[in-house]
């Protein structure tokens, strides 16, 4: 036996309940915490926090798979799904709308059944041309060849892992998905950890793997919580973790039936994911604090745009020559409507000549809230 699916007793997973039992009280701790702190703030800043956390989650989903998404476009794609107005909305791309709409239907109808039929609706959201890259896939179908994954080293071929042969697959993706919705003894959080490593061992399609595997985590996380509000981004975390992700996986799936390494690192990416909503969360609160703070000032249309995407995470740094060119005003217009937002201590302008771009000032930017309703 080389593989985990090569084992005559696969699916059949064990672990050791004492080790996974540890991790898992701590990470229900952090998701309790987070729920409840989010429970004070009205339901503006909870969808603020939600636009946040799951622009992060797609984005930085797409990007473990080397894809990089344009992030005004998933915002835009999203703030809509929301109902939540933005003060310049950006048409998003049929592609990044389908990824956005597959992931938004899995949270926001976690309770409901995952069908063949529903997955493959996700995955042909995902490749709406039909194409991935270059190449023509088989779309919306399981896939009919086989399946590995490979690195180069130099001029040698390095094979990580081989999936179930094609023929299997219809018949151990009919045991997933009874499996996935049933209502069986497992707590929620492992089902989701178990779920993720079972998916990526079966490997059904072509290609989308990966991102379907993280559609269905989430799905699973929201029903965990019983609530499609997400406030922090599982994706953002293995992301950050990405090397030693690919390492536990491949431990795993080249293993025996005893997953306890993966279901521990499982609940402990997630439990630091529920950390970092503190910096989803805090820009959030800071926005909202700015806005009602400077309530009655005057801005311009571009100047309130301006401070909102600083607050969002501007990519890069502003600079008057690209406030020229996402707002479509002339360079002098930009760089005097930079100059009144750092006159008025709003904005810091850092360094000098070519690099002169400007930021938040240090006291907007900063600082911990808990007040606004």
């Amino acid at each position: 036996m080389k593989y985990i699916h090569e084992s005559p007793r696969y699916p059949n997973f064990t672990w050791d309940c004492d080790q996974v039992m540890n991790s898992l009280a701590q990470v229900s701790v952090a998701q309790g915490l987070v729920l409840g702190k989010m429970q004070q703030f009205g339901f503006g800043i909870q969808q603020e926090a939600v636009l946040n956390a799951m622009a992060e989650e797609i984005t930085k989903s797409s990007e473990i798979e080397g894809e990089i998404l344009n992030s005004d476009q998933v915002r835009s794609s999203l703030a809509r799904k929301l109902n939540i107005d933005l003060d310049k909305e950006v048409e998003p791309s049929r592609h990044i709308d389908g990824i956005v709409t597959a992931v938004m239907d899995a949270v926001n109808n976690y309770d409901k059944p995952l069908t063949r039929e529903r997955l493959f609706g996700w995955h042909a959201a995902l490749f709406p041309t039909g194409y991935s890259g270059p190449e023509k896939i088989i779309v919306a179908a399981y896939r009919d060849d086989r399946m590995r994954i490979i690195s180069n080293k130099g001029y040698r071929e390095v094979v990580h892992y081989e999936a179930p042969l094609p023929e299997k697959v219809h018949g151990q993706m009919h045991a997933f998905l009874r499996w996935l919705n049933r209502n069986g003894p497992e707590n929620p959080l492992i089902k989701a950890a178990v779920a993720h490593l079972w998916f990526v061992i079966i490997h059904p399609f072509d290609d989308g793997n990966g991102r379907l595997t993280r559609v269905i985590t989430e799905m699973l996380l929201a029903r965990a919580e019983k609530t499609p509000l997400r406030f922090y981004s599982m994706s953002t975390q293995i992301q950050k973790e990405k090397k030693r992700y690919y390492a536990v996986l491949e431990q795993t799936t080249t293993g025996g039936l005893d997953i306890t390494g993966w279901l521990c690192w499982f609940l402990e990416c997630l439990e630091r994911a529920i950390a970092g909503s503190e910096e989803i969360i805090g820009k959030v609160l800071r926005k909202a604090e700015f806005w009602h703070k400077y309530a009655s000032e005057n801005f311009s249309p571009v100047q309130r745009e301006i401070i909102n995407r600083l607050f969002d995470g501007f990519v890069g740094n502003l600079t008057s020559g690209k406030v020229c060119k996402i707002f479509k005003v002339s360079l002098p217009t930009a760089t005097r409507m930079l100059q009144d937002l750092t006159k008025r201590e709003l904005l810091e302008m850092c360094g000098a000549g070519r690099s002169t771009h400007y930021v938040l000032a240090g006291d907007q930017s900063s600082g911990r809230l808990s007040s606004i309703k």
